[in-house]
């Protein structure tokens, strides 16, 4: 007799999943593609996770930024949203609020956080990506993920804000008790956070007397010329953009080596590109890790003004809706070879940094970071190889987030 194919549904926030989240996604998708559940924290949400009711949903001005249009006990018991944030009266920032506000402090931090002023940011990221490699080059072995992944993006935020070089290490410590509590005790993350606001607040009382060509007097400079920013909007964005900018990208650049190192083939093509000097293949090639195996792996939390249906599935007023990007970029409705890794995929459009109102104002910089770690280490330590069982390393628990909690590897000593 031939067996019965196993349709139970898997089960999904466990260690296992965390490791390979992947075949329970592409579950879903067939048998669940919108699914209410509960999450580790209690709350219920529905997880969208085709494509097409992804774009639907991250575009659909129906679902709310703004916490409040959810539980109150909820989002006072930061079981919502960033923990701590309300506390630290950081509400007011561009993951929190929906258009008009949304719209004129989008345009406020646009006149700040231009394409130009990141591109001029390419030889100080160039510069920090050297330096750390320099840090352990000699010694043949390191954790690309606490050696490299993690302290490149925290250095470039804090540079491109403004914040002074002997201030950067406080950042750094910050922002390593939110990556070591995500998904564990939140108390952290609270402490953290308001550590973050106090030093934000006193760093944008300095930089009005002394403005700089930073990003923080960009937004102080937008604040004065007839647009109304409040020291707490600037504070809260300043925030956002740091703890935004920072985890993405480590979870990009540890994903993308990991990905690669995992797939010698298509790792040799963009070494090879890259020794020629070429950026073409650099270029997809973020798009397609971006994709493949992303940093977000959830869009953070939408809410239900009205009611409306997603992929057929009616959603009432209030709840909860997220959109699994991990699942939507692996939909084989709109991906050839879905879970195939191709660094030269050109139909790409991926929703690794989302869609709509809310795409990611930062994601000209963390391509540009990504691109320079991983065309830097690819060169400078042309043999690097994991050194440890793929099986064995763990990732960090968290809802929004996907990434690595180290990542081994060797090289020959330069």
């Amino acid at each position: 007799m031939p067996e019965t194919p196993d349709t139970s549904q898997p089960e999904l926030f466990t260690w296992e999943f965390a490791a390979d989240p992947y075949p329970a996604y592409a579950w879903l998708r067939e048998h669940a593609p919108v699914h209410r559940t509960t999450l580790p924290s209690g709350v219920d949400a529905w997880l969208v996770t085709r494509y097409a009711d992804a774009r639907q949903a991250l575009a659909d001005g129906r679902l709310s930024k703004n916490p409040a249009h959810h539980s109150e006990q909820a989002h006072r018991t930061g079981r919502v949203g960033i923990p701590g944030e309300r506390q630290a009266d950081l509400m007011t920032h561009l993951l929190n609020i929906d258009p008009p506000d949304h719209t004129r402090l989008r345009r406020l931090v646009s006149k700040a956080f231009t394409p130009r002023r990141v591109a001029e940011f390419e030889p100080r990221v160039q510069q920090l990506t050297d330096r750390l490699i320099d840090s352990f080059a000699a010694r043949g072995s390191a954790d690309l993920i606490h050696e490299f992944a993690f302290p490149l993006p925290i250095y470039a935020i804090c540079d491109l804000l403004g914040v002074p070089p002997e201030d950067q290490d406080d950042f750094r410590d910050w922002a390593g008790m939110m990556i070591r509590h995500g998904g564990g005790p939140r108390g952290g993350v609270a402490r953290a956070v308001k550590k973050m606001r106090a030093y934000l607040l006193e760093l944008i009382h300095r930089k009005r007397a002394d403005l700089g060509e930073d990003l923080i007097s960009g937004l102080i400079r937008a604040s004065d010329h007839g647009e109304h920013l409040t020291e707490n909007e600037a504070a809260a964005m300043a925030f956002i953009l740091l703890f935004a900018g920072f985890e993405t990208t480590v979870n990009l650049i540890g994903n993308g080596l990991f990905a690669l190192l995992r797939h010698p083939e298509q790792r040799a093509l963009l070494q090879a590109s890259v020794q020629r000097g070429e950026t073409g293949l650099l270029a997809t090639a973020v798009e397609e890790l971006l994709r493949f195996d992303g940093p977000v792996e959830l869009a953070t939390w939408r809410f239900a003004t009205r009611p409306l249906t997603i992929g057929g599935v009616d959603i009432p007023v209030g709840d909860p809706v997220l959109v699994v990007l991990a699942a939507a970029d692996r939909d084989p409705a709109r991906f050839a070879e879905e879970n195939t890794l191709d660094l030269a995929r050109k139909d790409n459009p991926h929703l690794g940094f989302g869609h709509g109102t809310h795409y990611c104002i930062g994601a000209p910089l963390a391509r540009l970071e990504g691109q320079a770690a991983l065309a830097t280490l690819l060169t400078r330590l042309p043999d690097l190889r994991l050194a440890a069982d793929p099986a064995d390393l763990r990732w960090r628990g968290g809802l929004i987030m996907r990434g690595l909690r180290e990542l081994p590897v060797s090289f020959t000593a330069v």
